[in-house]
């Protein structure tokens, strides 16, 4: 009879995190019904109504860089967590092996680091976008 821990190592981590993200990516729109439907995506978006289009806010090009930024910020984000996340499996699991307790402290390390990074990009982002478009406006008047 093997052992878990034997079972665990012989796993392939790999193919299952694939298989795993193909089937969440395959089954969305059945998970997600209010995003899948066409009309919903935007509101989901920007949350203007369904009539009026993507573009209700007139679409300027520093809110929709600002869009696209946040999305690749939320992105980065989820990945970090998910670094993470593999990072203390590696180290709960390691059970005395040094090299893998070692993955598992750099995987978290460095997750942890990505995540501070995304979280002061976000803050740089939205400072810059109010500086850009004006909306930043100074409490200190002048005489």
């Amino acid at each position: 009879m093997k052992t878990l821990k034997q079972t665990l190592q012989k796993l392939n981590w790999l193919n299952i995190a694939q298989f795993v993200i193909v089937m969440l990516v395959a089954l969305s729109p059945i998970l997600v019904p209010s995003i899948a439907d066409g009309q919903e995506i935007n509101k989901f978006l920007n949350g203007c109504p369904a009539e009026t289009g993507i573009r209700c806010d007139g679409g300027s090009i520093s809110s929709i860089f600002r869009l696209i930024i946040n999305w690749a910020l939320a992105i980065a984000f989820i990945a970090a967590v998910i670094v993470l996340i593999y990072g203390g499996f590696l180290y709960i699991t390691s059970a005395g092996n040094q090299d893998n307790a070692t993955k598992g402290k750099t995987a978290i390390v460095n997750a942890l680091i990505g995540v501070v990074v995304i979280v002061l990009s976000y803050i740089i982002v939205q400072i810059v976008f109010r500086f850009v478009t004006g909306q930043g406006g100074s409490s200190i008047t002048g005489p």
